[in-house]
């Protein structure tokens, strides 16, 4: 198991250009399965996620080439279904929360689709209800298969029909979505995940030939099509690497610039850093955060505690709360984090606390945060990386700690983050990778 060795107390300074944006990622990639023609997908990061979902459609039976650093081409000619059925399949998609997209372009495609429940962030319950209801609703049938511990999904041709999801799933969507493009009829989905990579997706489908309405809202119609071509895609940044970096730059930083965020697909996020007294500045495409003495944290126009809470897109994304929460130890006031949607991420505050961070974990989806104004450093510490988010948190607190501090099980942070110790160090961080 691979470490960070991290020497605290270095000041970041320069310019830094985020990934392409994993989560988008993930759902381009599946919908590759749902055309024989080829696909080029542009801006792909090279992290450990992404290359396993890869690899995952390669012993499928998809050509993948790799034509440039971050440029592939996927052709998915020959599908092996054999294969999908198969317990090496089952046990591949295990150890990745991703392979749950297959479903719904394989069922639309082939007309069957096999799932093992896939792995990921421990970071409490994740239901997958939303891609079964939804599979279901456009006439599919599911049974459990125990020699291979597989779902497998059967159904000749889907047919489109009207959905309210039970919740604004972004995979769910996704998953939903990219059946419903070869299904007969239309299918309304409400109460769809509108981020800016469903929205991506969309778009990549419809250059792909899907007929698709609605994009960028919580309704979207879908109007089947008999077969889908080949496209060129480029994607987004990553919006959760931007964020981390602005915390980092915040919180360790002596004047840093992010390039090329494509600010415009930030939302809320520029604005909920600024909630905590972070400058965050604007320069067409790129952001500079200059370096903060110190931040102070906003209060409510009465007076109360400041409240930073997750939601649904355009609210502020899950995955940033634990960055945030770092970059609150060390500003001035309180703060209260509040993450709605995971019962397990906030668990890791234990190791803040134990760095001499002032952090009251009311209960398993609330923190309430009292800066130390940097008059305290945090102390350096021995940790481990319980998930992607919180990984690359403890990686900005070590940062900035007095001491040098470790932390173990970063393959964690490499599935979300590309190199992560190397750009650093190139700002002035360092960070050694043992292992």
């Amino acid at each position: 198991m691979a470490s960070f060795v991290i020497e605290g107390g270095n000041r970041l300074k320069g310019t830094i250009k985020p990934q392409g944006a994993k989560n988008e990622a993930l759902q381009v990639i599946c919908a590759t399965l749902l055309t024989p023609e080829e696909i080029i997908i542009d801006n792909v990061p090279d992290i450990l996620d992404i290359n396993n979902l890869i690899s995952l459609l390669s012993e499928m039976g998809v050509k993948v080439t790799r034509l440039g650093k971050e440029s592939y081409s996927f052709k998915a000619e020959n599908i092996d279904m054999s294969y999908v059925e198969s317990k090496e399949f089952a046990k591949r998609c295990s150890s990745l929360r991703g392979s749950v997209m297959i479903v719904g372009p394989l069922l639309a495609r082939f007309g069957k689709a096999s799932f093992a429940k896939p792995g990921g962030d421990k970071i409490g319950r994740r239901r997958l209800d939303t891609h079964f209801s939804g599979m279901c609703n456009l006439g599919a049938k599911f049974r459990y298969d125990e020699p291979t511990g597989t779902y497998r999904f059967e159904c000749p041709r889907l047919k489109g029909c009207y959905m309210l999801l039970d919740e604004a799933s972004v995979t769910g969507t996704a998953n939903i979505v990219m059946a419903a493009t070869l299904a007969e009829g239309t299918t309304t989905i409400y109460n769809a995940a509108c981020e800016p990579y469903v929205q991506q997706l969309c778009r990549m489908l419809s250059g792909m030939g899907a007929r698709i309405d609605g994009i960028g809202s919580n309704l979207l119609r879908v109007t089947g099509v008999k077969e889908l071509h080949g496209t060129r895609h480029v994607m987004l940044p990553d919006m959760i690497e931007v964020g981390s970096f602005i915390g980092m730059a915040a919180m360790n930083g002596d004047g840093v610039t992010i390039k090329d965020v494509s600010y415009k697909d930030l939302g809320i996020i520029p604005d909920s850093f600024r909630r905590l007294g972070i400058t965050v500045e604007q320069s067409g495409d790129d952001i500079f955060i200059p370096e903060h003495a110190n931040y102070r944290i906003e209060t409510f126009l009465d007076g109360s505690i400041m409240t930073i809470s997750d939601a649904p897109w355009p609210g502020l994304t899950p995955d940033l709360l634990s960055v945030m929460l770092v970059v609150a130890t060390q500003a001035q006031g309180s703060v209260l984090i509040h993450q709605k949607m995971f019962e397990s991420r906030l668990f890791f505050v234990d190791n803040l606390i134990d760095m001499g961070a002032q952090i009251i974990l009311c209960d398993p989806h609330r923190a309430v945060i009292i800066g130390h104004d940097h008059r305290i450093r945090l102390r350096a510490r021995k940790m481990s990386s319980p998930d992607i988010r919180a990984g690359i948190a403890l990686l900005i607190a070590a940062m900035g700690a007095e001491g040098t501090s470790t932390i173990g099980n970063i393959e964690q942070i490499d599935r979300g983050y590309q190199d992560i110790d190397k750009r650093l160090n190139s700002l002035g961080a360092n960070i050694i990778r043992i292992g």
